[in-house]
């Protein structure tokens, strides 16, 4: 038996709750494309993003630390992995849909530079007369203009519903359709792939710190998040100890966020009264959140890690060094643009010297502008293993929060 697209979406009518936007209700792509007879829309979105470029340097781009410092320490490719494992999960209990869902979290980091926050900090200064520079925005840019794989548009000409998930911190998002309206919430799947953002690199961050001896066990004494957890750890497993209880806590970190927000989320759209996808877009507010409990105890996470993990004296030193080889590469770029190669200047003419320079720096993963920098400057690259690289500005430290 052959399987069709028209079956496919069928069955999400069946199977979806009423609020979960349905792949027949697409409203579309830039360029418009004939529909693929065995897949629906956001399947073939998630195939586009797994097999760009893009995605595929993730492998070799910061989480927290700089890229080679360890061997188990997350980079940004397995944080997308696990952000778009626990979207799945929330998504099919909340009964969302799951393909939109997962492919919002895929491409959610696309658009990260080298060198983390540290790196976007260091562009959107370079670029502060220039547009300045945005992760988010540039996963939107990457998708709609940068990824050149298909010969009649530019991009990978994603759904108009995964793009809208990509635009994190919007006021408004803007409707695909003649003449539609404004609103003010994106999908409920794109609001569970925000929140598992949160989820997981709250948790794993304090794995790797741990891990990485930037943290120390008795420091997360304080913390209810964590304290909390741990003390039933050690009431079901009173025998585990060191990495073993550790790693268990971390998971059930996880699985307790996971329950919160779904129990959350579920009491949210009751109360709201929606019955559509257009009625979450209209909502005043998001609806996939945590209880108040929770978000309290998340944000004293979220403090304690910005004040004893990401600006770590260790984290600041390499952050300095880190920001000075991006500033000179990007500088030598500016002076002397035929080293982008032909490809990427012949953008200069649709996009400028500055942004089409940006473009190229941002997509390099860590240790190709650790070589181009070795390379330009005629030095040794000097080996990476105890030296980290994390620390965003208040300004991003804001832009979390709100995430």
């Amino acid at each position: 038996m052959i399987r069709t697209r028209d079956e496919l979406e069928a069955q999400e009518r069946v199977m979806l709750a009423s609020y979960a936007q349905k792949s027949g209700d697409s409203e579309g792509r830039i360029h418009p494309e004939p529909k693929h007879p065995h897949r629906t829309d956001y399947q073939r979105d998630r195939a586009r993003v797994i097999h760009s470029r893009a995605f595929r340097r993730l492998e070799y781009k910061t989480q927290v630390f700089l890229n080679g410092t360890g061997d188990h320490l997350r980079t940004r490719l397995t944080h997308t992995f696990e952000v778009a494992n626990i979207t799945r999960t929330i998504a099919r209990a909340l009964g969302l849909n799951e393909d939109l869902a997962e492919v919002i979290a895929l491409a959610h980091d696309l658009g990260h530079p080298p060198f983390g926050h540290t790196g976007e900090e260091t562009l959107d200064e370079l670029m502060h007369e220039h547009g300045g520079f945005d992760h988010n925005e540039q996963s939107l840019r990457i998708v709609d203009v940068i990824e050149l794989r298909y010969p009649k548009f530019p991009g990978l000409n994603l759904s108009h519903e995964v793009r809208e998930g990509l635009q994190k911190h919007a006021r408004f998002y803007e409707s695909a359709k003649p003449g539609g309206k404004r609103t003010t919430q994106p999908s409920l799947e794109a609001q569970v792939a925000n929140l598992a953002d949160e989820i997981t690199y709250y948790s794993h961050d304090i794995d790797d710190g741990l891990d990485f001896k930037l943290l120390e066990p008795k420091q997360l004494a304080g913390l209810e998040a964590w304290s909390s957890t741990e003390a039933q750890v050690r009431r079901d497993f009173p025998t585990l100890k060191g990495g073993e209880l550790r790693a268990y806590a971390i998971r059930c970190l996880i699985d307790r966020q996971v329950a919160d927000v779904v129990r959350t989320s579920s009491a949210r759209i009751d109360s709201a009264g929606v019955r559509s996808a257009d009625d979450v877009r209209a909502y005043s507010r998001p609806l996939i959140a945590y209880s108040d409990s929770l978000r309290r105890a998340n944000v004293q996470l979220r403090k304690f890690l910005y004040k004893n993990l990401y600006y770590h004296p260790r984290v600041a030193d390499a952050n300095k060094a880190a920001c000075e080889m991006l500033g000179d590469v990007f500088e030598a770029y500016l002076k002397k643009p035929e080293l982008l190669g032909e490809a990427t200047a012949r953008r200069m003419d649709r996009g400028g010297l500055y942004r089409t320079v940006c473009d190229y720096v941002s997509g390099m993963t860590d240790r190709y502008l650790l070589d181009e920098h070795a390379r330009l400057f005629k030095k040794t690259r000097k080996p990476v293993a105890k030296r980290t690289a994390k620390a965003p500005r208040k300004k991003l430290a804001r832009k979390r929060k709100a995430s």
